[in-house]
């Protein structure tokens, strides 16, 4: 059996007219001799009746403390009526299909409410579906703890729901559809000439969405990565090739070429509310262990991180800055903050070392005027902290001296 698991977001299925297309996109799998598994995201975005920002806002607009349990409850609903809505809209088609939500498809989590670990996924009921040749409509973004609590997978959760499907039920690949043509070289938003990159490693597209390109989640794609089954990323609303993620073994090479005939970069992404902070320390030993098992216990993730003798500095998301200064000033450190700022990331296959990589971001933020207040690097990733006015310009001068929209 060819099973083909194919997930659709929020606004892919936000109306009646973009069902329908989803929906005909669906039976072209079946009528092709594919046994296609959807799983939808709920309808719509923030303000949306049935979106999930909205639901969670009803219940907390009620109360608003230590309510994760019951706020998992009300958040898989968005992801159940769209379930049944589009599964509706395949029946009216003359195809027989079923709503499944995440449980029914035995997806099977820890109790980390809001934010649940998949332990382990039953496949039978599904696989019992596929059999009957019904199209299974599964809820996205849901499973449940052994002991039958409800849960969430966190953001992005759906992305994962389609990939965890995928490795259990052994598929042939995994789709993700979204408002795009494909991964993009750049933010299409903000770089007009963005080009769709048709081919991916799943490193490179890990490290894309872990730095901002909201296309794949980045947990999604590790599932994809571990169980080795290709993702492709396309259009609901056209029908472009699109881009599919694999392991590349082309970078596998005798000898090392130069930066231009390698073409390592593939795309720049970027992330903004961002804050740095600079810690400043005497050589104390005891006070570096007091700021890091604070930032540990308060659940604080720090990102671009330069230790030094006398001082830390990282950046930490905008959400977790007034945790960080309530650390800082409870255990009077002293220290220094600079707001508004944003992440540039060049990201490609084992840049680290290659010879000109770094002196071309740096010649390329200078000439267009933009400092760079802090930089790190990974096997592949460099990273750049900007002041967040400049962000626009940073995408655009990069995406240009790497030659991604040639």
């Amino acid at each position: 059996m060819d099973i083909i698991v194919q997930k659709f977001g929020g606004t892919s299925v936000a109306t009646e007219e973009l069902r329908k297309k989803v929906a005909s996109k669906v039976v072209a799998t079946k009528e092709a001799g594919k046994s296609p598994i959807v799983v939808v995201s709920a309808i719509g975005r923030r303000g949306d009746n049935y979106a999930t920002d909205t639901l969670v806002n009803m219940a907390t607009s009620v109360y608003d403390g230590d309510n994760a349990r019951d706020l998992d409850i009300i958040m898989s609903v968005g992801e159940i009526i769209s379930s049944v809505i589009l599964s509706n809209t395949i029946k009216s088609m003359g195809y027989k299909s079923q709503a499944v939500t995440g449980f029914q498809a035995g997806i099977i989590t820890d109790n980390h409410f809001g934010d649940a670990d998949v332990l382990k996924v039953d496949n039978k009921y599904l696989m019992d579906l596929l059999n009957k040749g019904i199209i299974p409509v599964v809820a996205g973004f849901q499973g449940v703890t052994e002991a039958g609590e409800i849960t969430t997978l966190g953001r992005g959760g759906s992305d994962t729901t389609a990939a965890i499907l995928g490795e259990a039920l052994h598929a042939e690949c995994v789709e993700i559809y979204t408002d795009v043509d494909g991964v993009m070289t750049a933010d299409p938003r903000v770089v007009k000439k963005a080009k769709v990159i048709e081919e991916i490693d799943y490193e490179e597209i890990y490290q894309m969405a872990d730095e901002g390109a909201k296309v794949v989640h980045p947990r999604a794609v590790a599932v994809a990565k571990r169980s080795n089954i290709p993702m492709k990323v396309k259009n609901t609303l056209s029908d472009s090739k699109g881009t599919i993620i694999i392991q590349k073994n082309h970078y596998l090479r005798k000898a090392r070429k130069s930066l231009e005939e390698e073409n390592m970069i593939r795309a720049i992404a970027h992330k903004s509310n961002i804050s740095q902070i600079s810690v400043f320390f005497d050589d104390n030993m005891e006070d570096n262990d007091i700021l890091m098992n604070n930032l540990t216990k308060f659940q604080v993730s720090i990102d671009l991180i330069n230790f030094f003798t006398d001082k830390k500095v990282f950046t930490v998301d905008n959400k977790d800055l007034n945790k960080v200064k309530n650390i800082l000033e409870e255990n009077k450190f002293k220290y220094s903050i600079i707001k508004n700022c944003s992440k540039v990331t060049a990201i490609g296959h084992k840049i680290r070392g290659i010879p000109g990589v770094m002196g071309k971001i740096v010649r390329a933020l200078s000439h267009s005027g933009i400092n760079i207040l802090q930089s790190s690097d990974s096997y592949t990733t460099i990273s750049c902290l900007i002041k967040e006015e400049h962000i626009e310009k940073a995408v655009n001068a990069l995406h240009a001296e790497f030659n991604l929209d040639k």
